[in-house]
């Protein structure tokens, strides 16, 4: 028992849910690299404004006598920044170090982040007069908070991102299964039958081209079921010939108005008018199963010059009875291929009872084999001298029923079959059958087979 099909989600819905999955993403990445880049422009930040107070401060110091070290704490401290001057005989604050002090008492200026009760404290010092230095010390969260307050203002540009993206997946979405559902009902439409199908191409290349795949199996479709009725209706005719002529003359003998001289000559009719019916069941029967996977084929290495050789031997009283000619060209050294030898002949005697029907009295016909180094491969040929095709022609030549339909009461003719079939076994034995024109006048048939291993 066959397992249900799992429920599928719609194109719109898959297409929309990966572009906002893909939004989301980016969304979270750009916030997480703005972040850090808000972060370090913030620390910077703070630093740079720290160390520029550091210089005012100094500055200050030195410049004004009046300036008093208390005031200047007071008002650096309501901005959060601790303010003490170092030097001989003050305390070493202790977020510095010794070597930060030693800097400091040799002249030179200091920004350093150091730890303070755990935390990280942005330190910048200038020398003063007298051995004396200004150290300015601030914790970083005040770069956190300005990253903090930058970070609310990007969450919402970010969000306001996310919406879009997802509203423009939603609208590509429908415009990308818009056609693509056109483009199914249409196919169910051909699958039911209907061929009035007819789909505007458009959205993007690849589903574009979709509809015009399908507007070509429309046409397709329509052109080869009109073949396929012609094909129905060139067979019922067919059949109905010989049945009739059968049916006709074995009423005749069974109500004994033949004659017991006719008797003969009316049971030879029959067998020809039944040989002709076999043989149209035969090449239907042949085409059905080469359509089928089991299709058997005996694979043997034959010498495909010496299968030509014996065709010629047996095709040549024939020819000779209508007074045709009849000529067989091999070359000296056996060309061998891996292949099913009855179906090789089943081509050869098909094509030779093709050329034999519309070769007038007089004129050839070749049966040929030769060696093909360029494809690798092993051509036999049927040539013969009869009125041959025109280009039309050669491009339906393998069609079925199609030459047969244009020639019908203008020149012998088979089942219509014949050459399908040598089209179907060519394919089957790994080669292909060709058409063109042959240099005795009429038409050539080729068929390359590959060579043996």
């Amino acid at each position: 028992m066959s397992r249900p099909e799992p429920p599928r989600t719609r194109l719109a819905t898959r297409v929309t849910l990966a572009t906002v999955a893909v939004a989301l993403v980016a969304t979270v990445i750009t916030g997480v690299v703005s972040l850090g880049l808000l972060r370090g422009v913030a620390t910077n930040q703070a630093r740079a404004t720290l160390a520029k107070q550091a210089d005012v401060a100094a500055a200050t110091l030195d410049q004004v006598p009046s300036a008093r070290p208390a005031r200047l704490r007071l008002l650096l401290r309501q901005q959060g920044i601790a303010a003490d001057i170092v030097g001989p005989g003050q305390p070493r604050p202790a977020y510095l170090t010794p070597g930060d002090l030693a800097t400091l008492e040799a002249g030179g200026s200091l920004s350093q982040v150091r730890q303070r009760l755990g935390r990280q404290v942005f330190v910048e010092g200038r020398p003063l007069d007298g051995g004396r230095a200004v150290v300015l010390a601030q914790s970083s969260s005040v770069a956190a908070s300005v990253a903090s307050a930058a970070r609310g203002q990007l969450i919402l540009p970010l969000l306001a991102g996310l919406v879009c993206a997802a509203l423009a997946g939603w609208l590509l979405a429908r415009r990308l299964a818009r056609p693509i559902q056109q483009a199914a009902v249409a196919a169910h439409r051909l699958a039911t039958g209907s061929r009035d199908v007819a789909l505007t191409p458009q959205g993007p290349q690849e589903v574009a081209e979709l509809a015009g795949a399908l507007n070509l199996l429309n046409s397709a479709l329509a052109t080869s079921e009109g073949r396929e009725r012609e094909f129905l209706l060139s067979v019922s005719h067919e059949l109905r010939t010989p049945l009739t002529a059968v049916r006709g003359y074995a009423e005749a003998l069974a109500d004994g108005v033949v004659a017991p001289d006719d008797v003969a000559r009316t049971g030879s009719i029959m067998v020809d008018q039944a040989a002709q019916l076999e043989r149209l069941v035969a090449d239907l029967l042949d085409l059905a199963r080469l359509r089928a996977q089991n299709f058997r084929l005996d694979l043997a290495d034959v010498d495909l010059c010496e299968l030509v050789r014996q065709a010629g031997a047996v095709w040549q009283m024939r020819c000779a009875s209508e007074g045709v000619e009849l000529r067989v060209e091999t070359p000296p050294v056996p060309l061998v291929a891996r292949t099913d030898p009855a179906r090789v002949r089943q081509i050869i005697d098909g094509l030779a009872e093709n050329a034999l029907r519309v070769t007038p009295a007089g004129a050839p016909i070749v049966l040929a084999a030769a060696s093909s180094p360029a494809t690798g491969s092993v051509v036999i040929e049927v040539r013969d001298g009869g009125p041959g095709l025109t280009d039309d022609d050669l491009t339906v030549a393998f069609d079925r029923a199609a030459l047969y339909e244009r020639y019908r009461g203008v020149r012998k003719v088979g089942t219509g079959l014949g050459l399908a079939l040598v089209h179907a076994l060519a394919a089957r034995l790994g080669g292909a059958a060709h058409a063109g024109r042959a240099p005795e006048g009429g038409a050539r048939f080729s068929v390359d087979l590959p060579l043996g291993r």
